[in-house]
């Protein structure tokens, strides 16, 4: 194993941990901010006790998110400090915007959020749940916006071995960077409805707090149902950007080896790749399927894998099974919001237990999702790190092979130990259940409308 194998599955593992939590967090603040907005608009006191309960799981992610994104950003420099000095001109400013204009912004309300119901008015507290996740998008989106240059660099110049800036706006807003952020956010959106969704599912099967967690499950389902369709057209419109500016990511993805040129390309659903033959010893394919999804075209030219050079290939057997996991995940989720959607027409959404053990199971699902799309897009830029200008072997740092041994193992034991520590908490929150007894803040509820406490017929502290 040599250095540039160990620090790419370093920074794998510390990405493929890290994602875990901005997902969650990006999706939960607005959720937040869609809870509160009710709670100021109708005074229901669920409302209110809704937001208490979801909050505690967004500051524990914020935290653990803080922390982990730290981590990767000091990588840049242990284990990829070649492409950090060739590149810093354009990815250090968008790493300080990244800490200016959000990180500051979400920091400076996160206070207020957490603490501040009994010391500032009902509508200042909302206007921090509200610059709060807009500080979570844009965390997201310089993130992305500089990931994006690597994939599709654009807005600079090549001098003396140094990317050099010319026009800040063409290298913020490159070419993937808008697509990009769009599937980002709607697969965090999407990612936390289903979660929201699985645990309202448990507390309902448990037959406790019914009166909320009918509530939560609903506003989540109808989350589910915008975002579920919607992440499969941005899904078309991230591939087309593909085919446009990677098309060797795209045909890894797809395992096409032959360029089509008499009729089109299919699309292969179920494959072995078999790299050193340059063929799929085995395949299942729908006929013209690629040339119709890349090019909107049924006889559409894609370009096939050997059109490259061996060298210049990302792994096939990776990029084709990750991708499928993503879009077969994204279709499930597709058909479970179809038969939701069935069993409320019927009335039957709440007490369907099937349905129900059904959203409790799959909740975690929309994160490998998310996991698996991160696979396709980092590995499907090998062997590039700034793509098709800087290889991954030019822009790490000369270090040893066993310096990045040991501080792998010690980020696997280290990240091992947060997520058993983050599992517990996570636990023993859903364990607690909302609190539906202590002080809200003054408020004047609807004339005949009892206190959340006495619609449950049960107390939680």
């Amino acid at each position: 194993m040599d250095t540039v194998l160990l620090s790419r599955v370093q920074f794998a593992v510390t990405t493929l941990f890290h994602i875990l939590f901005p997902t969650l967090t990006i999706g939960l603040s607005v959720f937040l901010v869609v809870v509160e907005f009710l709670w100021l608009r109708t005074k229901e006191e669920l409302y209110y006790r809704m937001y208490r309960f979801w909050v505690k799981f967004f500051a524990v992610n914020f935290s653990v998110g803080v922390v982990t994104g730290i981590v990767l950003e000091f990588e840049f420099g242990t284990n990829f400090s070649r492409f950090s000095q060739a590149a810093s001109n354009v990815i250090a400013p968008l790493m300080a915007f990244e800490v200016m204009t959000a990180f500051f912004l979400e920091s400076g309300f996160l206070g207020i959020m957490l603490f501040g119901w009994n010391r500032v008015s009902r509508h200042m507290h909302f206007l921090a749940t509200s610059l709060v996740a807009v500080g979570t998008i844009l965390s997201s989106f310089w993130i992305i916006a500089a990931n994006s240059w690597m994939q599709t660099p654009a807005g600079y110049r090549l001098i003396d071995g140094t990317f050099m800036v010319t026009d800040f706006h063409a290298a913020i807003f490159n070419p993937s960077t808008v697509v990009r952020m769009l599937h980002m956010s709607t697969a965090a959106l999407e990612t936390t409805a289903f979660v929201v969704a699985g645990v309202s599912a448990y507390f309902l099967l448990k037959g406790g707090m019914s009166v909320l967690f009918r509530r939560s499950l609903t506003i989540a389902l109808i989350m589910a149902a915008l975002f579920a369709p919607l992440q499969m057209i941005i899904g078309d419109l991230s591939g087309r950007m593909v085919f446009r500016h990677q098309p060797a990511k795209l045909a890894a993805t797809e395992a096409h080896w032959e360029t089509n040129r008499d009729g089109g390309a299919p699309f292969v659903v179920v494959a072995f790749p078999d790299v050193k033959e340059e063929k799929n010893t085995f395949e299942i394919s729908l006929p013209n399927g690629l040339s119709l999804l890349a090019t909107h075209s049924l006889h559409g030219r894609v370009s096939g894998l050997k059109e490259f050079a061996r060298e210049d290939r990302p792994s096939v057997p990776l990029l084709f099974l990750a991708f499928r996991i993503m879009i077969g995940i994204g279709t499930l989720l597709v058909l479970v919001m179809v038969w939701g959607f069935l069993l409320w027409r019927k009335g039957r959404l709440f007490e369907h237990r099937p349905f129900l053990w059904t959203l409790l199971i799959i909740h975690p699902l929309g994160f490998l999702a998310v996991e698996t799309g991160w696979i396709t897009t980092e590995a499907g830029r090998q062997p590039w790190l700034v793509y098709g200008l800087m290889r991954t072997a030019e822009g790490l740092s000369p270090i040893p092979p066993g310096n990045v041994i040991w501080s792998l193992s010690l980020f696997l034991i280290i990240f091992a130990s947060i997520g058993l520590i983050y599992l517990f908490y996570i636990l023993k929150m859903i364990k607690r259940g909302p609190d539906v007894s202590s002080p809200i803040p003054a408020v004047q509820l609807p004339a005949g409308m009892r206190p959340l406490q006495d619609q449950e017929g049960t107390t939680k502290a």
